[in-house]
């Protein structure tokens, strides 16, 4: 229930201000707005509030401002003037950027409230280390604190993220990173992107190389029931100490042993109240990407002291907090950018595509978090409606505004064919995308 409601009312929101950038602009441009609509379908509630019908409809994944125009009825001679067909073009562009940029503002609104309430950020150490990842073979190491990526420096793991998004895209050139080790003494890894690129080319493009900032340590914080696991005996608490006889020296080798070893039995010494106790296990055989892999089905506690040793919290004054929530938004808006032209490309793949069922375990997830987590899930979602929607794709606001554009250079509007054909291509195109983040939706939720 909290996670429908979450999802609707962050829907809802975001909706509305979309549309009512549209209605508002309309509105001040003179042109007659006949229905506002939240959500498609037949009216669930309507009311008639002066010349503008408000209506909610049962189909909670958009809404629509329509307004007085030609192309789709009879106009009545004294309110030809109010036509939205009859507006200057750069009237008509106003109304349509006009619900785009209400979303990006209602991010800025909602960035401001969370960032004056004093951000928590955390350094740019490495806590973990994926075996074969990228970083791996790079030489990163834990307890690398990275400094700068390429001539970017770093202050903490969002400006990481940012930093390697826009240097890893192009898989063309090595990418160097400035790192001071454990030690304190300063050091340099360089991720070769070009021959990395033919067996992590979906994870460079999005920024991803096999670092995080948690530690991972050697106990066992989770037992799949029914794995190989529980049916050695192992349970949770138990600090791993060595595998046939040879140390653990933390999770990352653990993890690494086990895959290397599908169906092979291994004596697993642990530490169990206070005593050592010598467990056999075999790893399930499980098919991966290059042969069959080990598996047994724990996952690790967390070192929670580290992480806390990697907080901090910023504190801001109410107006540098605004640009900060500026900064954000356009920071976030153009990653989103950069990415969707990387799935156009075919640099990413289409499964990264988020559908409305994803959204709203999500939206339930961080409204269980507090308030402050579901306001930044809101930003987010919201500057993605507004990017998407300035997409040049018809049947989007974005597509409009490409006719409009066009319309200035050739001094007429295109042809209702050419019109129409951009409508159909756009309808198929979005329809395809959405598409794919159903089926994305679907199988994450049911592992397929």
């Amino acid at each position: 229930m909290l996670t429908l409601l979450a999802f609707l009312l962050a829907i809802g929101v975001l909706v509305t201000i979309h549309e009512l950038g549209h209605f508002v602009v309309a509105r001040l441009c003179g042109v007659k707005v006949l229905r506002f609509s939240l959500g498609f379908g037949s009216p669930l509630l309507s009311r008639r509030i002066g010349e503008t019908e408000w209506v909610i409809c049962p189909v909670p994944l958009g809404g629509y401002v329509r307004m007085l125009d030609e192309r789709e009825g009879q106009v009545a001679t004294e309110d030809l003037p109010r036509a939205f067909n009859r507006q200057p073009v750069l009237k008509r562009m106003a109304i349509v950027v006009a619900g785009p940029l209400a979303n990006l503002l209602l991010a800025v609104l909602l960035y401001w409230v969370v960032v004056a309430q004093g951000v928590t950020d955390i350094r740019p150490t490495i806590g973990t280390v994926i075996a074969e990842s990228p970083a791996a073979q790079a030489g990163f190491r834990e307890g690398d604190r990275i400094t700068a990526v390429g001539a970017t420096p770093v202050r903490n793991w969002q400006e990481l993220r940012v930093a390697m998004a826009e240097q890893l895209g192009t898989l063309s050139t090595p990418v160097r990173f400035e790192v001071k080790d454990a030690a304190g003494t300063a050091a340099v890894r360089v991720l070769d992107t070009p021959k990395l690129a033919a067996r992590f080319s979906a994870e460079l493009a999005s920024g991803t190389i096999g670092i995080a900032p948690m530690k991972l340590l050697p106990v066992i914080g989770a037992v799949e029931a029914q794995g190989a696991a529980a049916t050695a005996g192992l349970r949770v608490g138990d600090r791993l100490l060595a595998l046939d006889g040879k140390p653990v020296a933390n999770w990352a080798g653990w993890v690494e042993i086990i895959r290397n070893s599908p169906g092979k039995a291994l004596t697993v010494t642990v530490r169990r109240d206070g005593a050592n106790r010598d467990v056999v296990v075999r790893p399930t055989s499980v098919a991966g990407e290059f042969g069959f892999v080990g598996k047994v089905g724990v996952a690790p506690q967390q070192d929670e002291a580290w992480m806390r040793s990697l907080s901090y919290t910023h504190h801001y004054s109410f107006a540098a907090a605004g640009g900060e929530a500026v900064e954000k938004t356009l920071d976030t808006a153009w990653m989103s950018l950069r990415f969707l032209g990387r799935m156009l490309i075919g640099q990413a793949s289409l499964d990264n595509l988020s559908g409305p069922l994803t959204i709203a375990a999500v939206a339930g997830q961080t409204a269980r978090q507090g308030w402050i987590t579901y306001l930044e899930f809101m930003a987010l979602i919201s500057i993605s409606i507004g990017v998407l929607n300035l997409l040049p794709i018809p049947v989007l606001d974005g597509g409009h505004l490409m006719y409009y554009t066009a319309e200035l250079i050739k001094g007429r509007p295109l042809s209702e064919r050419v019109q129409l054909m951009g409508q159909k291509i756009g309808f198929a195109l979005l329809a395809s995308l959405m598409a794919f983040a159903l089926l994305n939706d679907i199988s994450r939720l049911f592992g397929g």
